[in-house]
């Protein structure tokens, strides 16, 4: 059953958290973090996203958004998911090396089978529950867990280090894999 939470204002920025059907972990793999990076990075181009924080984890994703005048966040987070749940379940059906393949593809195969929004597969969970941030203090506290995600799961020991995430553009002088418009806290 889907779950419709609803964003505030579009132009301020919403903490948005959505994570794999029973949180299987596809992102141990590059492979599949790259098809979410590229996707945001088409979602910033195309699609009105402005991306202000981000940082993909094992089984989930947190963004940190607003969008441009005349788009929406759900509407380009609609498009993101759709069009990387296409991508990875594909990549994944098509990668002779992963040894997690039929079990994954059953995962996805089942949660499809029980959501008529989806002919096959569900990829993605259904619900995202955005908050919107509305002051400082809620935009600094949603900003600093975001980027101590992969700290707390004991893959890094300094934000700045995990490169799939906005920690090396927030914490120091590296430029990250995705450009972001900075929040200023």
């Amino acid at each position: 059953m889907s779950v419709k939470y609803k964003t505030g204002d579009d132009a301020i920025a919403h903490f948005i958290t959505f994570a794999t059907v029973d949180w299987v972990d596809v992102f141990t793999r590059n492979l599949y973090r790259d098809i979410v990076v590229e996707s945001l990075r088409y979602c910033i181009q195309q699609k009105g996203m402005r991306l202000h924080a981000w940082i993909i984890m094992s089984n989930h994703v947190h963004l940190i958004q607003s969008a441009a005048s005349g788009f929406t966040i759900m509407e380009s987070l609609r498009d993101m998911k759709k069009f990387t749940s296409k991508q990875i379940i594909k990549a994944i059906s098509d990668n002779e090396k992963e040894s997690r393949k039929e079990w994954m593809l059953y995962r996805f195969t089942q949660a499809g089978k029980y959501n008529s929004n989806n002919k096959t597969f569900q990829f993605w969970q259904q619900d995202n529950h955005p908050i919107e941030l509305f002051t400082p203090a809620m935009l600094k506290k949603k900003l600093n867990y975001l980027h101590e995600n992969p700290v707390r799961a004991g893959l890094v020991k300094n934000p700045e280090d995990y490169v799939y995430g906005s920690g090396g553009d927030y914490f120091s002088n590296r430029k990250g894999l995705i450009d972001i418009e900075f929040l200023y806290t």
